[in-house]
């Protein structure tokens, strides 16, 4: 009896101290979640979002608008909608050398995007598996080829170009795009080789399989969005570039970022001719984006994290 008595104020004090009842809503605090966000930390973030999604789109949109109007269009813009047509991609389709010079940009990017891929899973996965004189070294300089600008690279590589009879050659620019694409895809591919079990590799030689061959079998299988990464990086690195392809390569043989520049002359611009072609030079673009866009997010983040 004497045990209930004084259990009864001991239990009730802290509900008096806080003048609630034991057990009421204003005794139990309100923690958020893990993870959850206020209402206006949530508003804040989606039209952060929302802006930077519509300063990213914002260009895009405008060269396809100003593309659609005549050729004076980028200094009125207003005369596109009563002038709408594509009498803008009439023209560098049927009347330029546009179709020649988007031939000349597929056949680099696709031999530079071949090559560069197994050039630099070669070498990755050279790296990652065998421990070889100058392991260490051969990455870093991997990395410190990327610190030269093309500026200082131009001259040494145009000297090596013409002593080997690689000038306005697909052959010398597409090894020259492999300079640029390799270091960097051969350093991402050895980091994604490293996160793949050496068990795999041990199985294969366990079945009479070469090295090669346990690359070739085993190894690139696993490491396709690895390589899709590459691949896509390996593309646009040939796809967009403008330095190399105008100093290497003559009018015949122009790609489309060097020949686009012939709308454009030392008194004026051809800006209707200049948005047109720009809107079909990122339609291949954006088809190889699409076809390897969900192996990117998985070969950037495994081959960034390890190393």
């Amino acid at each position: 009896m004497s045990a209930t008595t004084h259990s009864g104020p001991a239990a009730t004090a802290p509900a008096a101290r806080t003048g609630a009842a034991p057990g009421s809503a204003a005794t139990r605090r309100k923690y958020r979640p893990r993870g959850t966000r206020s209402r206006g930390a949530s508003l804040a973030l989606h039209t952060t979002l929302l802006v930077a999604s519509a300063v990213a789109v914002f260009p895009v949109l405008w060269i396809v608008f100003i593309s659609l109007g005549p050729s004076t269009s980028w200094q009125q813009p207003s005369e596109v909608m009563r002038h709408l047509s594509l009498g803008n991609y009439r023209f560098v389709l049927f009347h330029t050398n546009f179709p020649k010079w988007f031939l000349n940009s597929v056949i680099v990017a696709a031999a530079t995007t071949v090559l560069g891929v197994l050039i630099a899973s070669s070498a990755g996965y050279a790296i990652s598996r065998m421990k070889f004189p100058g392991h260490k070294s051969l990455m870093w300089t991997f990395l410190i080829t990327q610190m030269f600008p093309v500026a200082v690279l131009i001259v040494p590589l145009y000297n090596l170009m013409a002593q080997l009879d690689l000038i306005d050659t697909y052959l010398g620019l597409v090894l020259v795009y492999c300079t640029i694409s390799v270091p960097f895809c051969a350093w991402m591919l050895k980091g994604y080789f490293d996160t793949i079990p050496r068990d795999i590799d041990e199985a294969g030689r366990v079945d009479g399989l070469t090295p090669f061959g346990t690359f070739w079998r085993l190894i690139v299988p696993l490491a396709r969005p690895g390589l899709a990464v590459t691949a896509f990086y390996s593309f646009l690195t040939a796809w967009g570039e403008v330095a190399y392809s105008s100093q290497f390569m003559s009018n015949k043989h122009s790609t489309l970022a060097a020949g686009i520049r012939t709308f454009a002359s030392d008194q004026r611009a051809d800006w209707g001719s200049m948005t047109a072609a720009s809107v079909v030079i990122a339609i291949p673009a954006g088809i190889v984006f699409l076809l390897v866009q969900r192996h990117l997010v998985a070969g950037l983040t495994a081959g960034g994290t390890k190393g």
